[in-house]
């Protein structure tokens, strides 16, 4: 090994060969890597030859993947139950990629993606793909267009008596706990000299009672929990309850809901934007009711 370090000079003594990150073996390089989050394996490719080979090893980015990779993949992308229609990947680095990107589902009423950060499977469901009371009926509700929305659309009610909201998702979660949010404002928003508002003249009823929260699972999961909507102007996101699954393989199943059906008071002026699934470590930094 030492005469590997060495080579001789002009004058026939040796001299010492430096070592670097180069000499390094893109095995070892990408065992490395598997240690560090995506973010971090895109910058350090940029070193040199062994790092960018490196990065690309499939079982660095398989170690980065749900476990169910295959199942949410076919989910995300079935269409009318043609696997032909499925996309196809020259290599697990490309599987990342594509999980990471907003992928929109059912008509582009849900949205999944692969959270960089963490690795956890995050899912949004839009006004338009949740069960809303009266929605069909201009007199109450209405679809606004905005670009605060991930959905270019949020759903405004001007006033109800009776306030109701479910939801359902059929979906192959892997392993874990997982938060559900209403993602919710007290107000109509609206544009004015390029700039984003929030008209909150018509909010009313939402301090008389508090606003129920409901959810579900196939496994038989509950929870019940109920608060008062406030924040008047603000993009809120209010905790409707946690579930854990258990097991990748299969789907599970979530039912969650929102409601306020005292009848005694009309209430509007609220904005719904969609329902948010998310890793329940994230729920600390939505979390505030």
């Amino acid at each position: 090994m030492g005469s590997a370090l060495r080579k001789e000079s002009a004058n026939g003594s040796t001299q010492q060969k430096k070592t670097g990150l180069g000499d390094l073996p893109e095995s070892c390089v990408a065992t490395v890597l598997m240690n560090l989050d995506p973010n971090d394996i895109c910058s350090l490719a940029k070193l040199n030859k062994a790092f960018r080979g490196a990065s690309s090893a499939d079982f660095v980015w398989e170690s980065k993947l749900p476990t169910n990779y295959h199942q949410i993949v076919e989910k995300i992308f079935e269409e009318d139950d043609d696997s032909d229609k499925l996309p196809v990947y020259s290599c697990k680095k490309e599987i990342y990629a594509s999980l990471s990107r907003a992928n929109f589902m059912d008509d582009s009423k849900k949205m999944v993606w692969l959270d960089k950060s963490t690795g956890g499977i995050c899912m949004a469901i839009s006004a338009k793909g949740l069960s809303i009371n009266g929605i069909d009926d201009r007199r109450y509700w209405s679809h606004i267009a905005t670009q605060e929305s991930r959905f270019s659309s949020v759903a405004y009610l001007q006033q109800i008596w009776w306030f109701e909201i479910n939801g359902e998702v059929e979906f192959p979660f892997p392993e874990g706990t997982y938060s559900v949010f209403f993602k919710l404002q007290l107000g109509r928003p609206y544009k004015k000299f390029g700039r984003q508002l929030c008209n909150t003249e018509q909010i009313h009823g939402w301090d008389v009672k508090p606003v129920r929260f409901q959810l579900s699972t196939s496994e038989g999961q509950r929870s019940v929990s109920q608060c008062f909507l406030d924040g008047p102007g603000q993009w809120l996101h209010y905790h409707a309850g946690d579930f854990v699954v258990k097991k990748s393989e299969g789907l599970t199943q979530v039912k969650f809901s929102m409601m306020q059906i005292d009848c005694t008071h009309t209430k509007g002026g609220i904005c719904v934007d969609s329902v948010m699934i998310y890793p329940s470590t994230f729920k600390e930094r939505l979390k505030r009711f």
